[in-house]
């Protein structure tokens, strides 16, 4: 298939490099991606649906009015994505084992979201429902959270978390003994 084709269905593309590549306006409907390059890729306006990316690089992709649904991310590498700026109708997508640096977040709802095993580095999640969602062995270092729902968010493995409980929801957020003092340092507490 092109990548001149408005819609893909059913496709695996494996190591394939779609570099800077303008893939506006197009339907990928339950596609595999694995190993490939999306570097810088437009997607604008795309819809993605039912897809599954899998060690792929997407980092810098513009993902403007793009439709994210039921989408999985596992072991990739997304650093610069402004995810702010997807379409939110269905928004629905799983990260594994990602490298996720340096990623919008702000104003989605992203309640259940998996983010298993993922370095999760300086991105924002400012208005953010968050409920639900799992940060399980997730390194969140630089991480701002911000206006947040995280009720019944798991962050019991959860490494280099900076959460101010004054400015986000945290009821029934679950947290280790050990990690859950990283809350206390928003209120200048010192512990002996």
């Amino acid at each position: 298939m092109q990548s001149d084709d408005t819609e893909w269905e059913n496709e695996q593309k494996t190591k394939e490099s779609y570099e800077n590549a303008d893939l506006k306006h197009k339907v990928f409907r339950n596609c595999i991606f694995d190993g490939c390059d999306f570097t810088r890729a437009q997607l604008i306006g795309s819809k993605c649906i039912d897809c599954k990316w899998i060690r792929s690089n997407l980092s810098m992709v513009n993902w403007d009015g793009c439709r994210l649904q039921a989408n999985s991310f596992e072991e990739c590498k997304i650093i610069g994505g402004n995810f702010a700026k997807c379409d939110q109708t269905f928004l629905s997508v799983d990260f594994k084992k990602c490298l996720i640096e340096m990623c919008n977040f702000s104003d989605l709802n992203l309640k259940g979201t998996q983010f298993a095993g993922s370095r999760i580095r300086e991105c924002h999640f400012s208005h953010v429902n968050l409920s639900n969602a799992d940060f399980t062995d997730c390194d969140l270092s630089g991480t701002v959270f911000h206006h947040t729902e995280l009720i019944q968010a798991n962050f019991v493995t959860a490494l280099n978390f900076s959460i101010n409980p004054l400015t986000n929801n945290l009821k029934n957020a679950r947290f280790s003994k050990e990690t859950a003092l990283a809350l206390l340092d928003f209120f200048g507490v010192v512990l002996e």
